[in-house]
């Protein structure tokens, strides 16, 4: 079993910029297709990006253009780099495998807090 950590939130203006990270335990996760997903109060969680093994990435509507994944697979690690943050954009941040992947995700992580506020 992977063991996911998801880190690199806080408070942000609104038009700022955060960097999340995801590190993961064991080398076979750089062979999965991984996304960020988010999940805002009394919403359900959401996928909002996804990278494949080899790189190919894939965004929500809501954040194209502002987000961007990338992973180090040599580190474990898969990022979320945020710009021009909107309010609407706070949420808990997580990691895990693509669902459009695979019919099993990992445990999720604690999730790491991302607040957009003036």
């Amino acid at each position: 079993q992977v063991q996911l950590v998801e880190s690199g939130g806080g408070l942000v203006q609104p038009g700022g910029s955060l960097r999340l990270s995801c590190a993961a335990s064991g080398s076979i996760f750089s062979s999965y297709a991984v996304g960020w997903y988010r999940q805002a109060p009394g919403k359900q969680r959401e996928l909002v990006a996804a990278i494949t093994s080899g790189g190919r990435t894939d965004y929500a509507d809501s954040v194209k253009g502002r987000f961007t994944i990338s992973r180090d697979n040599a580190q474990n690690t898969v990022y979320l780099q945020m710009n021009s943050l909107k309010p609407e954009d706070t949420a808990v941040y997580y990691c895990n495998r693509d669902p459009r992947y695979t019919n099993a995700l990992e445990d999720w992580g604690q999730g790491t807090q991302v607040t957009v506020s003036s």
